[in-house]
């Protein structure tokens, strides 16, 4: 049986365990604090799987699943590779450009999976939004927006931008199978953190249908709770909440149609809804993890798509400082 490692039990840590609980492996867990160990002795770990030294459990297990502080990942990813041992690692992969792509070098010489948790690409919507776009159904994708964002506790290792903004940005990049040519991004730090509070990422892309404007907005200020993106093709329009269970998607085949000089028509055609099967993505994206492990099989959020996330958020950094749109 696949002996997976958790290391980490915080507010997100959490999740993972009642997931991985549910894999048919065999689970070990490690947290700095004794008393956050709690959870899993009530789901009834045996206590020498249990520990407050990750140490005591790197020899015995097959992989890692690494749910800490960001400014952590890249030396605790860097040794789980160097041992010999494939890692999940929640996002960010890292906070720098550089330590990112070590890691991803790392794992590629030593053949070893590293898997980042970009877990909206294991959401089935996302799926749906990723093949229709591509195939064309959409037609010229002209603007993608997201919102991600409500009233919460700000993280205190790394700005929104990193915390919740890399979700869209790393969804944008998979559903339009690019990286952005371009980023221009504003940041507020209201809560005078010395950490971005409110950011508005904005990102062009060139992809096989044309360009595409893309924008991002994250905050801790709104009332209620935002995981929603709107897609607006030439062809085909769409909101998908991600907030929602099951019936994310709704498409709109409205479009503009010409009627001489620089009058258009705007037509509003059949809204349909989308139905995707129910999934929980966190859940899905521990068990594709567990599966690599086992066939070898490259992750659909590898360590590249971790590093090529980081490399737009810190063009979004420089431009921010600059007041400049940036070029990757």
């Amino acid at each position: 049986m696949t002996k997976v490692l958790l290391l980490g039990l915080g507010r997100w840590g959490a999740n993972h365990l009642r997931n991985l609980n549910n894999l048919p492996i065999e689970l070990y867990v490690a947290e700095i604090s004794e008393k956050q160990l709690e959870p899993a002795r009530k789901l009834g770990l045996p206590a020498e799987r249990l520990t407050s030294n990750y140490k005591d459990f790197i020899g015995k297990v097959d992989g890692v699943v690494v749910v800490t502080p960001a400014q952590t990942h890249f030396p605790l990813c860097r040794e789980f590779l160097e041992a010999g041992k494939d890692v999940f690692v929640e996002k960010p992969l890292t906070l720098s450009n550089d330590e990112a792509k070590q890691l991803a070098e790392i794992a590629g010489k030593r053949g070893r999976i590293l898997q980042v948790g970009h877990i909206l690409r294991f959401d089935p919507a996302t799926l749906w939004l990723r093949d229709a776009v591509q195939g064309g159904e959409f037609g010229r994708v002209n603007m993608i927006r997201g919102h991600f964002g409500g009233f919460k506790r700000p993280r205190n290792d790394s700005g929104v931008m990193f915390a919740d903004g890399i979700h869209f940005v790393d969804l944008f990049n998979f559903i339009l199978g690019a990286l952005p040519k371009s980023v221009l991004a504003i940041h507020h730090d209201f809560m005078g953190r010395g950490l971005d509070d409110v950011s508005f990422v904005s990102l062009e892309y060139d992809t096989p249908h044309g360009k595409t404007w893309a924008t991002v907005e994250t905050e801790y200020f709104i009332p209620g709770k935002f995981r929603e993106v709107i897609v607006c093709g030439d062809k085909l329009s769409a909101v998908c909440d991600y907030n929602v269970a099951q019936y994310k998607i709704k498409t709109y085949a409205n479009v503009h149609i010409a009627a001489g000089g620089n009058d258009f028509k705007a037509t509003e055609g059949v809204v349909t809804q989308i139905e995707t099967p129910p999934e929980e993505p966190l859940l899905a994206e521990l068990r594709a993890f567990v599966d690599s492990i086992k066939t070898r099989a490259t992750p659909r959020a590898d360590a590249w798509s971790g590093y090529d996330s980081v490399r737009v958020l810190n063009a979004a950094l420089e431009s921010v400082k600059t007041g400049k749109t940036v070029s990757l």
